[in-house]
């Protein structure tokens, strides 16, 4: 436990301006990185997008099958909850769910799927490309991932 005197507690004043001291650092380093950010940002938002855009055929799909149990969420892209510099966003269906981040080293990397509760895993990570291209590789590694997930989230 975290124990100290008195005389040793930081006023709150010294600790506001020690926390504004770090916020000055951190925010100088990562100022560095905010262009590959906003990169990284563009591209998830562009990849969420276009799961969307096939979630809605899937959806239409389990509709006209009489199997509405089956829909999927997909979350809005936000900040990465593991990386400072990334973005993400998710698939959910009961406990299930899958992972996309898109890094601001250029890099898209496919979590999943997994069960909450369980460890995350196994992972894929492509290379992105720019906002607004389109990468073969990726196109058909969001298939393969996106289908396998439908797949493991619909077994009972």
């Amino acid at each position: 436990t975290f124990v100290t005197s008195q005389s040793k507690t930081p006023s709150a004043a010294s600790l506001g301006a020690a926390l504004a001291a770090v916020g000055r650092e951190l925010g100088a380093r990562e100022s560095e990185h905010a262009a590959a950010l906003d990169a990284a940002r563009a591209k998830a938002t562009e990849l969420h997008a276009h799961v969307e855009r096939a979630l809605a055929d899937y959806h239409e799909a389990i509709e006209a099958a009489g199997a509405p149990q089956l829909r999927v969420e997909i979350g809005a892209p936000r900040l990465d909850e593991k990386h400072v510099r990334s973005w993400e966003f998710e698939l959910r269906r009961g406990r299930w769910r899958a992972l996309f981040i898109a890094k601001s080293r250029g890099e898209v990397t496919l979590v999943g799927p997994f069960r909450t509760g369980k460890n995350e895993g196994p992972c894929k990570s492509l290379p992105s490309g720019a906002p607004g291209e389109r990468s073969p590789e990726l196109d058909a590694a969001l298939v393969a991932f996106v289908t396998h997930f439908l797949e493991e989230a619909a077994t009972p």
